[in-house]
């Protein structure tokens, strides 16, 4: 790799050029003053007297062209300063919508596969139970929950029909005792996040209840579709009109 030759900048190229001109007065200064300087008959600069004063002076120049020449490098070097963060913050922008456009992503994926892997609907309990792990697991990949309870829960009784109770793999924890009243009424439970189906002309609602405060709009949108689809199945399977057997198919 070939190294990249250094290139003085505008700033410093002037820079040096007005000191290499003092430093050339400065050298011939003796040879440019020929004896002393008489401004009137009694009044006599001694050609020494020239000499200092003009080396004084131009010591002076000097020091005030350097201090011109920091001042211009402070600014450069606050110019840049500022681009280099302004640049930061893009690239912190930049990462932050990789990894929303990254969720989403995934969040898609999720949803296609819940609305497309179903190719059969639960004809009985127990194929209704692996529904509800499908979708635990599916509600896992997308929230940072350790467990997800699914309830569905009978509006008049205010009993428990069915329940599932999915944690990760490895996590082990005890069954959450939650109350239907505080799902049905909605009300606030402790270091919980409690989500209901949206049908309100049912004699049921389905639940999820995970151990955590609080989530996006996204997730939230992407679990009330899990538990409206749940809602669903669990109708289609207590559903006379639906089942193989019905009368009603047969005629």
């Amino acid at each position: 790799m070939k190294s990249k030759t250094y290139r003085p900048s505008t700033l410093e190229f002037i820079y040096l050029a007005i000191v290499s001109i003092l430093f050339s007065f400065i050298v011939l200064a003796p040879s440019l003053i020929q004896g002393p300087l008489y401004l009137t008959k009694r009044v006599i600069i001694a050609e020494e007297t020239i000499e200092g004063a003009l080396l004084f002076i131009l010591f002076l120049l000097g020091i005030w062209i350097f201090n011109l020449y920091k001042n211009e490098v402070r600014k450069h070097q606050e110019l840049i300063k500022s681009i280099i963060q302004d640049k930061n913050k893009v690239e912190e922008r930049l990462s932050v919508s990789d990894q929303y456009i990254g969720s989403l992503n995934v969040q898609i994926q999720e949803i296609y596969t819940i609305f497309n892997n179903i190719n059969k609907y639960p004809e009985t309990k127990s194929e209704l139970k692996k529904t509800f792990r499908f979708f635990g697991e599916r509600v896992l990949c997308i929230v940072n929950t350790n467990w997800v309870l699914f309830r569905i829960i009978d509006n008049i009784t205010r009993r428990t029909i069915c329940e599932s109770f999915e944690t990760r793999n490895g996590y082990l924890s005890d069954y959450p005792h939650v109350s239907n009243k505080m799902i049905l009424e909605k009300q606030t439970i402790a270091g919980h996040t409690s989500i209901i189906s949206n049908p309100q002309n049912l004699n049921i609602f389905a639940s999820c209840i995970m151990p955590i405060k609080c989530i996006s709009n996204e997730q939230r949108i992407f679990i009330q579709a899990i538990i409206n689809e749940i809602t669903k199945l669990f109708v289609i399977l207590n559903s006379t009109y639906y089942k193989k057997d019905a009368t009603i198919l047969r005629q």
